[in-house]
């Protein structure tokens, strides 16, 4: 565990903040010479990289790894051994000449077939968007309908729902006046049935009596 995190720790600083630092160097004061030194570095670096995140997955568990890796480190960036120069002029450049024209036919070909995968996906995708809108505007719409002809057959039907979602205000003078309406109602039913009384009705004979007792008790016998 220790050997790891000397490892990573060696790796930042020595393989990758270092030569940054000397490549803005170089850069910064135009030195050819260095920029092409650090420019070998960074693409055997990159091959390092690769090589070690398989390498971390099963060469861990052998003895001395990471303590390789350290020494390896400092093998490519020391001055007196150039390891990465070395190893870019002996294998990488004449490996990569070699297979050039290969490898570029390879990445213009994934390049098209990326282009392409990604607009079809996008096309998919506004498709399947476009779809998805329309169908829930219809299903909305649809429901919103229904609802709306519940809501009317409803309401049609049941005098008392006509009052719901009215200001409450506005409801308790819509009940006064159907109250007074059926109030009136009532009372012109009263005088109907009363111009119509049958003789024979106990209503009647009721009425008939009392207006007997009273001629009785306004007599002057």
């Amino acid at each position: 565990m220790v050997s790891y995190i000397i490892s990573r720790l060696v790796v930042l600083m020595f393989g990758t903040l270092y030569p940054a630092y000397s490549s803005y160097k170089a850069v910064k004061t135009r030195n050819v010479k260095e920029y092409v030194k650090w420019m070998m570095y960074w693409i055997v670096f990159a091959l390092f990289t690769c090589v070690e995140t398989i390498a971390d997955i099963f060469a861990s568990i052998l003895p001395f790894y990471y303590e390789a890796k350290i020494l390896f480190i400092f093998w490519l960036i020391s001055p007196w051994t150039k390891g990465a120069t070395y190893l870019y002029r002996k294998f990488v450049h004449p490996t990569l000449t070699k297979r050039e024209q290969e490898i570029d036919d390879y990445l213009a070909q994934a390049s098209d077939k990326g282009l392409k995968a990604i607009k079809k996906v996008g096309q998919n995708g506004l498709t399947i968007a476009a779809n998805a809108v329309m169908q829930s505007a219809m299903k909305g719409q649809t429901t919103l309908i229904d609802q709306l002809r519940n809501y009317s057959t409803y309401y049609n039907t049941s005098p008392v729902k006509q009052l719901e979602g009215v200001p409450e205000e506005a409801a308790e003078e819509v009940e006064e006046a159907r109250e007074a309406k059926e109030h009136m109602a009532l009372l012109r039913s009263e005088d109907t049935t009363d111009t119509e009384e049958d003789e024979d009705s106990p209503h009647y004979r009721n009425k008939q009596l009392k207006q007997s007792l009273e001629s009785l008790d306004n007599s002057p016998w």
